[in-house]
């Protein structure tokens, strides 16, 4: 029999059919009750095992994070919390589960602090399960959105010896050995004997490439990985991330903040339409999060309403130079609470040096 995903069973206006589900067990109440999850969605299937069903051996195999196929007939479900179940016919054990070696169980949640140590647990936990998938939405969404508006994606190269403008601190890449590495006679590492024959660094930017391209295609984007050496554990630096870069030729500074804009609206859009049912635990997770903070470091509003905020909105537009204003006046500002660090410097020169040509306040 096909498989069928729990998001397609528990979304089916239809019942009394034979479906053939595969999963691995949330829980296991009274030997009669699987709570099953796929990965499709942040819910799971309730399958109900006859008392005489499995013996005594299967049943001790099903534990949570066991792999199991289910054969049964979906019905209209008896009990509370769910609109469909199924009535197991056959459960065939696809993979046990050391609960030494995964530890997850419902009544220990992990924190996020024990899941950064214990990357193989990440995945099975619902956190990461719903930010995976709006990831995944979202980086549909981005090619969506570009491919609607009628341009082309470029694929730039990852290793490069361009600096992109000195975006920032670069990787190196080399076959050169560290332990001999060859010198010039000034001293300098020779990279001739290199394997490109030069320094070459991992990409902080696919600009220069994607400019190339909009000179000669007009509108043309890249979405992909980029490298930053910036040595900076906060929560605005990243060794690692992908970038969107759309590059447009003709375009005016208000047709590129339109264009932001727009992007911007349209992925939110795009989840809320999409992945509510992970936005709405996600709001959930943080709001129990902001209750462990002291009353005046808590957020005015929760992650739907700053959603919703963006999408329904336009957006303010103000020069750098009205911005600086506005820092200055801040009350963060005169108690000489605001952060000093810049994105490409102190921000003390910035606040004596206001730019008047507009553009974007980097902060």
């Amino acid at each position: 029999m096909k498989r069928s995903k729990i998001n397609s069973l528990l979304n089916s206006k239809e019942v009394n059919y034979s479906v053939c589900v595969k999963g691995w067990v949330r829980s296991f109440r009274n030997n009669q009750f699987i709570a099953l999850n796929d990965g499709s969605c942040l819910a799971t299937l309730q399958v109900v095992v006859g008392l005489d069903l499995l013996d005594e051996a299967t049943l001790k195999q099903i534990t949570n994070g066991a792999a199991i196929s289910v054969e049964g007939m979906l019905v209209a479900s008896q009990g509370k919390g769910q609109l469909v179940e199924v009535n197991a016919q056959k459960i065939e054990i696809l993979g046990t589960c050391d609960s030494e070696a995964y530890p997850l169980q419902l009544k220990n949640k992990p924190s996020l602090e024990y899941l950064r140590e214990h990357a193989h647990l990440r995945f099975r936990t619902n956190v990461f399960g719903a930010i995976f998938r709006v990831r995944h939405s979202l980086a549909f969404a981005i090619h969506k959105f570009f491919n609607e508006k009628g341009f082309v994606y470029l694929n730039t190269p990852i290793i490069t010896a361009s600096d992109a403008e000195g975006a920032g601190e670069m990787f190196r890449v080399t076959t050169l050995p560290f332990e001999q590495t060859p010198k010039t006679d000034t001293g300098e590492i020779n990279f001739e004997e290199d394997f490109f024959g030069r320094s070459t660094n991992l990409t902080v930017s696919g600009q220069l490439e994607a400019e190339l391209g909009a000179m000669a295609l007009g509108e043309v984007y890249t979405f992909g990985p980029t490298f930053r050496a910036e040595n900076s554990n906060t929560t605005r630096h990243l060794a690692e991330f992908w970038m969107i870069e759309p590059e447009v030729a003709f375009n005016t500074l208000t047709d590129n903040m339109d264009l932001a804009e727009d992007c911007i609206q349209y992925l939110i859009n795009y989840v809320l339409e999409h992945n509510m049912d992970d936005i709405n635990f996600l709001a959930q997770r943080l709001e129990e999060e902001e209750k462990q903070k002291p009353t005046q470091e808590r957020s005015e509003f929760g992650l739907i309403e700053k959603l919703r905020i963006v999408v329904d909105n336009k957006f303010e537009r103000i020069t750098y130079t009205e911005a600086i204003e506005i820092l200055r006046g801040s009350k963060p500002n005169k108690k000489k609470k605001l952060s000093r660090e810049g994105a490409r410097g102190p921000f003390s020169k910035k606040l004596n040096h206001p730019d008047t040509r507009g553009g974007f306040l980097n902060i």
